[in-house]
């Protein structure tokens, strides 16, 4: 299954588990109708900030949109088990390294963003985890609400979701970190 399909899937099942139209899931996250028709149909890949919209309105993780349903979290995961997604303007890339699961406490991704490039999230609420981020390589802007922290390779910085969120990298290289998410 590509995963455009899982995308396209998990968008509808959730939206229709909570009984919404495409109309009150553009009303929740501020995305077109028009946009959410297309990619509930597969005919458009969406970028990393439409996601996040999608997902903060629905509620929930952005992993939760661009995995399958799991079934019981496996104690070892090989890389090429690692489902990858790329953002198709932008060339961001989120691997997800480990299995988000019952009882697995805390989920790990691994993000590849760009040089030059910046992805924008809302704020969700309720806010559904915290994050905690490692840069491994490159340079890293984040700002978390009305807070800007410079983050250089093997920085470590703990935040939530319950503010917008920006991540740029100013660099020339793209830069690599890690996600650990926590449940809130």
């Amino acid at each position: 299954m590509s995963i455009d399909e899982i995308i396209a899937g998990q968008l509808q099942a959730r939206r229709k588990g909570k009984g919404w139209s495409i109309d009150r899931l553009a009303q929740q996250s501020g995305v077109s109708k028009a946009m959410i028709s297309k990619i509930e149909r597969q005919v458009s890949s969406p970028s990393a900030a439409t996601l996040g919209r999608l997902a903060a309105g629905l509620g929930i993780s952005l992993t939760e949109l661009i995995t399958g349903p799991e079934s019981r979290p496996h104690p070892l995961r090989r890389r090429a088990e690692q489902p990858v997604w790329r953002d198709p303007e932008q060339g961001y890339q989120r691997r997800q390294v480990s299995e988000k699961g019952t009882g697995q406490g805390a989920e790990l991704v691994e993000i590849t963003l760009p040089a030059g490039a910046a992805i924008t999230y809302p704020r969700w609420e309720p806010a559904p985890y915290r994050q905690q981020l490692w840069l491994c390589e490159g340079t890293l802007q984040l700002t978390y609400g009305e807070t800007h922290y410079q983050l250089a390779a093997g920085d470590c910085l703990s935040f939530g979701v319950d503010a917008p969120l920006t991540f740029a990298n100013p660099g020339s290289q793209p830069c690599r970190y890690l996600l650990v998410m926590t449940p809130a």
